[in-house]
């Protein structure tokens, strides 16, 4: 189990329930600082880790299991535990992976507009802005497949390893995995390993969102 890994998970549940660390925090009867970025380590640079009557109080308020806030930590990405729990009960946006990169269906914050979207029931996600793409093709074989749905969360926190997708300045767009961001560069990983990775320069992306969900 590693620092970051745990406080991921929480950051996850946070947007999860449309929450930010501060807001998840207060949710929780905790202090509205208690999980802020600056809390995570000590005046000597070692690492904080939360309590377990804070990760106790954080399930209670947001009513996830110890089971789905242990796969976060793990590693899984996606929403699926608690989404699943709420049911299939949402419709948002779909359109193909392929046809995303057009002109209309983004407005300039990243966010789903026009009327060129179909619609979709999926998992319940709190993120008001929440869209699906279809997957289309091999190119990110084995990880997405062809036919498959994502549910992509412009308001999720993104860590390095996160899948996500990528919007650039020229209008391409392509799911693939956060490799590193620095200051002035993003550098993405492919999902396929026959296709090469990909690295470009901060104001050649438009925006980065990450994947939440996956009907695989």
């Amino acid at each position: 189990m590693k620092h970051e890994d745990v406080w991921r998970a929480i950051d996850t549940l946070a947007a999860e329930n449309g929450l930010s660390a501060s807001g998840l925090a207060k949710r929780s009867g905790l202090d509205a600082t208690t999980f802020n970025p600056s809390k995570r380590r000590m005046p000597d640079g070692r690492n904080r880790w939360p309590s377990t009557e804070s990760v106790a109080k954080v399930l209670e308020a947001t009513g996830a299991t110890l089971e789905s806030f242990s796969s976060l930590v793990s590693g899984a990405r996606a929403l699926a535990s608690s989404a699943g729990a709420r049911g299939i009960s949402r419709r948002v946006p779909l359109i193909g992976l392929a046809q995303a990169g057009g002109d209309g269906y983004f407005d300039d914050g990243g966010y789903p507009v026009g009327g060129g979207w179909d619609e979709v029931s999926l998992p319940e996600i709190a993120d008001p802005n929440a869209y699906a793409l279809e997957i289309s093709g091999e190119s990110m074989e084995p990880v997405f497949r062809d036919g498959d749905l994502v549910i992509v969360s412009p308001s999720a926190p993104i860590r390095r390893g996160d899948r996500v997708v990528v919007r650039t300045a020229g209008g391409e767009v392509m799911a693939k995995q956060l490799a590193r961001r620095s200051a002035r560069r993003v550098e993405l990983k492919s999902l396929n390993p026959e296709h090469a990775d990909r690295s470009f320069d901060l104001t050649d992306v438009t925006w980065i969102h990450r994947i939440v969900w996956a009907s695989q």
